[in-house]
């Protein structure tokens, strides 16, 4: 087999692969700021005091992935004010959006 299609065999999977994105893989959200991702993140903020009794204030979202699995996965990073200080925090959110449920799986501060 000459050597051009041997190497196109190799490079054109992984070529499509690249420009579609691997399912399952986290993508950058595009617009940080945007209205459904903002009320995400002021979702994991307020389970997030719900369950822990403190009383963190959301600030902004710095940073924002998704995943497509059975409905979304959000990972924010998310700025917040607390009683000491501000602190910034990974959230993990998962979302049925046609169901209109969503689920706080993480909440962690970020170390410096």
């Amino acid at each position: 087999m000459h050597p051009f299609f041997c190497l196109l065999a190799v490079l054109l999977p992984l070529a499509v692969a690249a420009l579609v994105g691997l399912a399952g893989g986290w993508k950058p959200i595009k617009d940080i700021n945007g209205p459904h991702v903002k009320e995400i993140a002021e979702f994991v903020v307020s389970e997030y005091n719900k369950k822990s009794g403190k009383k963190l204030e959301f600030q902004s979202v710095m940073k924002g992935e998704t995943q497509v699995v059975a409905g979304e996965n959000y990972r924010l990073v998310i700025a917040v004010k607390g009683n000491l200080a501000a602190a910034k925090y990974e959230g993990v959110v998962y979302e049925k959006i046609w169901e209109h449920t969503r689920e706080l799986l993480s909440f962690d501060q970020v170390k410096k």
